[in-house]
Parts: structure tokens; C-alpha cells; sequence
């Protein structure tokens, strides 16, 4: 880092956590501004899975398979099993979509394994951005992002299977329905309050969770990273602790991108159920 003086824990902590931001408020910034970085990263690690997969389904063949068509064929079975588990509707769309949010989180996750530092370097020396953050599931807009869309595609089919009528019906009625009528306006106010709780807290708990994961992990890296200011040991301990921290970060990366693509079909399929 070009900064002429000795970075502090804090400094140095601060600086990883900076986004390349660009404000649409003017001089002074405001509440509209772009995260470049997590756009920038975003496409990149999309193009890089879908490009892939384009690329195994190109070159499947009905014969023996490669090891590449194999594994992808597993991870697509793998997905498709989940969903027939849980959805049990008629849209051919919730399996790709499945497919699609897994692949995608997992390769957004997967971002927190490049080296913190050389990654800072190449991106300040090569591209000339002294603040570049490389993971956008650590950023709570990607997760908000991912979470609303997953939200509106719920509502869709909620109207699409209930009508408008039935589901603004069931949005005043369950879960403790009308009856009996001298009680019906306490419950339509107590149906009405728990549903604004209930589809709320779904796309809040949906983002959040992905999003505290992958943030508390950056940082561990980011703590482990400065046991290399501490001298020649402070490199093997935390070459060796990052390498630890790396291997167990798969679980959590593997594991978070499977509870986001789960809630995101539990959630659909919610939208399917009738009360």
C-alpha cells in the first residue's frame, strides 16, 4: 500500500474493509452510491461459474463422461434432488433457479479464499485502486440484493397460484382466521400484523445470515493476515493459521451457499401452500 508511513492494526483493518465506492450524491456522497468493486466482482465470478458450466454442458457427451461432466452432472442432481424434496409444485423454473442461486453464492463465497494482501497489492499496482474489496457476499447490499429478488419471485407466485384476491385474503386472514365476526376486526389487525412480521423477517433473516458469515470471515482473515507484520515467525504462524482457517472457510463457504439456495426454495414453495 502506497501510503508513506506504517499502516496500524486498525489502519490496516480499515483499509481492507474500504470499498471502492462512487457516490451519486455529489462531492460530499449521500444515501445513492455504487460499490464498483462488488459489482465488478460479482460479474466476474458469474462469468467464471456459468462461463464453466456453459462450457462441461458444451462438450457433454452422451458416452462415458469426463471427470469435469461428471462432477457438474453430480452438483446438478444434487440440486435437483433438494428441490423435489421440498417443492412439490409444477414450475420447471424453481430447479434452474435452485441451480442458479447456488452456484452463484458459492462463487461469490469462494472470493474470501484470495490472499488478502496480494490481492491489495495487485489491485494497487496493476489497476491502481488502493481500496478494492474482492468478496460482494461481505458486502450487505449483494445479500440484500439476492434476498429481495427471491422475495418478489415469492410474492409472484403467491398471486399467481392464489389470485390477487386470495392472497391479499390470506394476508388478512391467516393464521388465526375471521370467526367469530363480532371478533373479526381484532383478527384481521392480529392476522394482518403477524404477516407483515412473517414477510419481513423472511428476505432480513434470508441476507443477513449470508452476509454476517462471510463478514466474520473476512475479518478473520484479515486478523490473521497481520501476524506477517510481526517478523519472520509471525509469517510461519500465520501462514499456517490462515492455512487452517482456509481449509475450515470451505465448510462455511460451501455450507452458507447451501442455506441460502435451501431457504430460497423453502420460500417458494411456501408461496405454493394455501392456508
Amino acid at each position: 500500500m502506497a501510503t508513506g508511513k506504517e499502516l496500524t492494526p486498525t489502519d490496516y483493518i480499515n483499509h481492507h474493509l474500504t470499498f471502492f465506492r462512487k457516490d451519486l450524491g455529489g462531492a460530499d456522497g449521500g444515501f445513492w452510491a455504487i460499490h464498483v468493486d462488488t459489482l465488478v466482482m460479482t460479474l466476474v465470478a458469474g462469468v467464471l461459474a456459468f462461463g464453466f458450466l456453459w462450457w462441461v454442458t458444451r462438450k457433454a457427451t452422451s458416452a462415458v463422461p469426463s471427470r469435469t461432466q461428471a462432477f457438474v452432472e453430480l452438483a446438478i442432481g444434487f440440486v435437483d434432488d433438494q428441490v423435489k424434496g421440498i417443492y412439490h409444485g409444477e414450475s420447471k423454473l424453481v430447479a434452474p433457479l435452485a441451480l442458479t442461486t447456488f452456484v452463484l453464492v458459492l462463487m461469490l463465497n469462494a472470493m474470501d479464499f484470495l490472499p488478502v494482501d496480494i490481492m491489495a497489492w495487485i489491485h494497487e499496482h496493476v489497476f491502481h485502486q488502493h481500496t478494492w474489496r474482492n468478496v460482494p457476499t461481505a458486502d450487505i447490499n449483494t445479500t440484500f440484493a439476492l434476498a429481495l429478488s427471491v422475495f418478489g419471485l415469492m410474492i409472484f407466485y403467491s398471486i399467481k397460484v392464489k389470485g390477487l384476491g386470495g392472497w391479499l385474503h390470506e394476508l388478512i386472514s391467516a393464521p388465526f382466521g375471521l370467526k367469530p365476526l363480532w371478533a373479526s376486526p381484532f383478527l384481521l389487525f392480529a392476522n394482518l400484523l403477524f404477516q407483515i412480521v412473517e414477510y419481513l423477517s423472511k428476505p432480513l433473516s434470508h441476507s443477513l445470515r449470508l452476509y454476517g458469515n462471510m463478514y466474520a470471515g473476512e475479518i478473520i482473515f484479515l486478523l490473521l493476515g497481520m501476524w506477517a507484520a510481526t517478523g519472520v515467525v509471525g509469517v510461519v504462524v500465520g501462514g499456517v493459521l490462515n492455512l487452517g482457517w482456509a481449509i475450515f472457510h470451505i465448510l462455511i463457504v460451501a455450507l452458507q451457499a447451501y442455506i441460502f439456495m435451501m431457504l430460497t426454495i423453502v420460500y417458494i414453495s411456501m408461496a405454493h401452500e394455501h392456508h
